[in-house]
């Protein structure tokens, strides 16, 4: 039906990803992101194509899930699905998610690098793969969905996953609209325990593998040390204190910190304490009881929408975190392009740098980033 590129991981929500656009009549080219820092050869990507002008040799390292044995995962589940299988190199394009990340947290806020590395790589610069060879479509793993109305030139609805554990729409409300129609999201439909069945019936090596649970360049899973690694110079340490302005300790740097952690903040004040609050400029971080961490309004810049912009105020649903539930909400445009959310109940965590997306039901209808 159409050439479609396929980002693999080297998981198995990909690897059946490809075997179901095999069975749809597509023609996958399964391709592999190379993020990390040279070291061993991780697979051979000899077999140069004239078609692949961003295919190089190069070598990776165990980096989360852009590892050497990932590669070598997608490269086995290609073959054995026998369809071709490309390494691309993007760790100039990967440095600036990092560059990201290290800012977001050196500066008090709480990044999302998923997110971005969808905006800005997996339909980014993959997209710009596609053209070069000629593809129709790019497709990854994500679940969620992609919902076309026949006969219509509106953009697709982008929806929750149906296995609602595993939804990953959230970190998607940042693809471009127009892109949409260029997207496919085999899996989306699938509950997660179908897919390992699928991958363990179709005999691909991944169908027990786990899931990437951290995020891919922090490998030690310890992302304060990382931070720290990567800024050099200027210490960022500080005092400790509470909401009622009383300091209780000191800390080795804010980079270390989130809003709603609880848990290595160093100090013992015979109840549990949530950092409430980053002060950057003072380097202080404000510690307080759970209710201190309560908001009822939030404003987001940056937008994305993958609906029309309302005009005025709209009820819908707004989710702060990945992990997190929905809440209800009535949100608005404010006159400087900014999104005002008020929350019908309390919201504990909201923290600047994540993104808050809007749903109504299982639709997204965009998002941005917490100021």
């Amino acid at each position: 039906m159409a050439r479609v590129v396929l980002a693999m991981s080297g998981g198995v929500d990909s690897s059946v990803a490809a075997h179901l656009l095999l069975e749809q009549g597509h023609e996958p080219i399964g391709i592999f992101m190379r993020h990390g820092e040279e070291s061993v050869q991780a697979c051979d990507v000899s077999d140069q194509s004239p078609l692949l002008p961003l295919l190089e040799r190069r070598a990776d390292h165990k980096q989360g899930c852009c590892s050497a044995e990932d590669a070598a995962d997608a490269r086995r589940v290609a073959d054995h699905l026998q369809i071709p299988f490309y390494a691309i190199n993007l760790k100039e394009d990967f440095r600036g998610i990092v560059d990201y990340f290290v800012k977001e947290y050196s500066q008090g806020r709480t990044p999302n690098p998923c997110v971005m590395c969808n905006n800005w790589i997996k339909f980014g610069r993959l997209f710009d793969y596609a053209d070069s060879v000629e593809a129709e479509f790019v497709a990854t793993g994500h679940y969620a969905r992609l919902e076309r109305e026949v006969d219509s030139e509106r953009p697709p609805a982008l929806l929750r996953g149906v296995d609602a554990g595993k939804d990953q729409s959230y970190v998607l409300f940042g693809v471009k609209q127009s892109l949409l129609d260029r997207i496919l999201l085999p899996v989306g439909g699938y509950q997660k325990p179908v897919i390992r069945q699928l991958a363990a019936e179709l005999g691909l090596r991944t169908a027990g593998k786990r899931d990437s649970q951290d995020i891919c360049f922090v490998t030690s899973g310890k992302h304060g040390d990382f931070v720290r690694q990567r800024r050099g110079g200027e210490s960022l340490a500080g005092e400790i204190i509470t909401t009622a302005g009383k300091v209780v300790g000191q800390h080795e740097g804010i980079e270390r910190f989130t809003i709603g952690q609880r848990r290595g903040l160093g100090v013992a004040l015979g109840e549990p304490h949530f950092v409430v609050r980053i002060e950057p400029q003072s380097r202080r971080v404000v510690i307080g009881p759970h209710e201190h961490l309560a908001r009822h309004q939030l404003l987001a810049d940056r937008l994305n929408w993958l609906v029309d912009p309302p005009d005025g105020p709209f009820e819908c649903l707004a989710q702060i975190r990945y992990n997190s539930s929905p809440q209800a909400a009535h949100a608005e445009r404010n006159p400087d392009g900014q999104l005002q959310v008020t929350l019908v109940e309390p919201c504990f965590g909201v923290a600047p740098g994540q993104a808050v997306v809007l749903y109504d039901n299982d639709r997204v209808l965009g998002g941005g980033w917490i100021l």
